[in-house]
């Protein structure tokens, strides 16, 4: 395999934030030739400051930039014939300001009855899709923060993970529509959002109140389906998380941690038992591995077939084994010009990772050239930028 799956498919961003452009990276990890529409002094996503920070570098990596003025008409011409060439244009505009600008899936889609449009909306057609979301908006009105928070305490989850799997779902969408396209030569509109994304993750508690007839509790507060499935404090202060998930574990971890107490309780055998017990198990399983270092304790788990993990926090995973032996991270040029780690997407085809060259573009570094591929002679470039329609 190349390790370019994609190659040969063009793809025309019109994206900020997070959600589009995740959908444009994980596209561009696979092959594709994304290009990235900017506005005149460049997407803002670019100066956030705070949690935002890293937002532009992690989602926008191996694309191109080009920067047009979408309020003047031949900034819109020269989009529209950017994307009258593409096989696949994303957009997170708010409702109905692509079609405001004549770049709708309409418009565009009569230009080129082949095109893969993918819109991402806070909400899919219905009585909320005129309203404006966002991440955060999506997991409280979702349910997401009702269950990872405390009860009476919702709590969003620690990264942007409804705009990053709704960019995901976007990119499942673009390739379902471009197998169909292989068939019937024909493209489609295919649209995403936040709260049906967010939904969809909190559908297992659905069902779970479907089942059982009792809705499901906070995950602070929660009755886990094992009886050992927990954070554990160690010795040194640290901590761990610990799991007992089958039955033939549970004779794993008793003989691992020298509890035949434990294990002596024949009724305490099957998991569910286990779970009607645990107010009574956990006191003893605390005190136990209590004893142990966090260095003790991952000596002692690895290779026992527990599942297990230390609490890591994000800026530990630049030095993590695992990733820099298996190539999970990419180098990355920052804008300062200093070089950087960050994630590939979490796939391997062929044994291989797919990834762009890493680079992050400047600001319109590839207006020029883009423009000279659609036919503008110097002159016309020079009319363009003097007119600031183009940077």
């Amino acid at each position: 395999m190349s390790g370019k799956p994609l190659a040969g498919i063009k793809v025309v961003e019109f994206t900020h934030m997070v959600m589009g452009p995740a959908a444009g990276q994980i596209l561009g990890d696979l092959g594709a030739d994304v290009i990235k529409i900017e506005p005149i002094g460049g997407d803002p996503t670019r100066r956030l400051l705070g949690s935002g920070a890293g937002y532009f570098p992690m989602y926008n990596r191996g694309k191109q930039s080009i920067c047009l003025d979408l309020k003047a008409s031949d900034g819109c011409r020269i989009a529209g014939e950017l994307a009258s060439r593409a096989d696949i244009v994303i957009e997170n505009y708010r409702p109905g300001a692509m079609d405001r600008l004549g770049l709708g899936w309409t418009a565009l889609g009569e230009r080129n009855p082949r095109l893969i449009y993918v819109s991402e909306k806070g909400f899919l057609a219905g009585p909320y899709e005129d309203r404006t979301a966002l991440d955060e908006v999506a997991q409280m009105m979702g349910g997401l923060a009702y269950m990872t928070g405390p009860p009476g305490r919702p709590l969003r989850a620690g990264a942007s993970v409804i705009d990053v799997a709704g960019g995901m779902f976007s990119v499942i969408g673009a390739l379902a529509a471009l197998a169909e396209r292989q068939r019937t030569g024909k493209g489609q509109k295919v649209a995403a959002a936040l709260f049906e994304t967010t939904v969809y993750l909190v559908g297992q508690h659905m069902a779970q109140k479907a089942v059982t007839g009792k809705a499901a509790a906070p995950m602070p507060a929660r009755i886990s389906a094992w009886a050992i499935y927990d954070v554990f404090e160690t010795a040194d202060a640290d901590h761990m998380f610990v799991g007992v998930v089958t039955d033939a574990l549970w004779k794993t971890f008793c003989t691992l941690f020298d509890l035949p107490e434990l294990w002596a309780r024949e009724d305490w055998r099957a998991n569910n038992a286990r779970v009607l017990a645990r107010d009574e198990i956990m006191p003893t399983v605390r005190g136990r591995l209590k004893a142990f270092t966090k260095a003790a304790l991952l000596d002692r788990l690895d290779g026992s077939g527990l599942p297990f993990a230390p609490i890591g926090r994000p800026e530990d995973l630049f030095d993590d084994p695992h990733l820099l032996a298996s190539g999970g991270l990419a180098t990355v040029i920052l804008p300062d010009g200093e070089a950087t780690l960050l994630p590939l997407i979490p796939v391997e085809m062929d044994g291989a990772r797919p990834a762009t060259d890493g680079s992050l573009a400047s600001i319109g570094q590839h207006s020029n050239a883009l423009l000279e591929g659609l036919g503008y002679g110097p002159e016309d470039i020079g009319r363009l930028r003097e007119n600031a329609v183009v940077q």
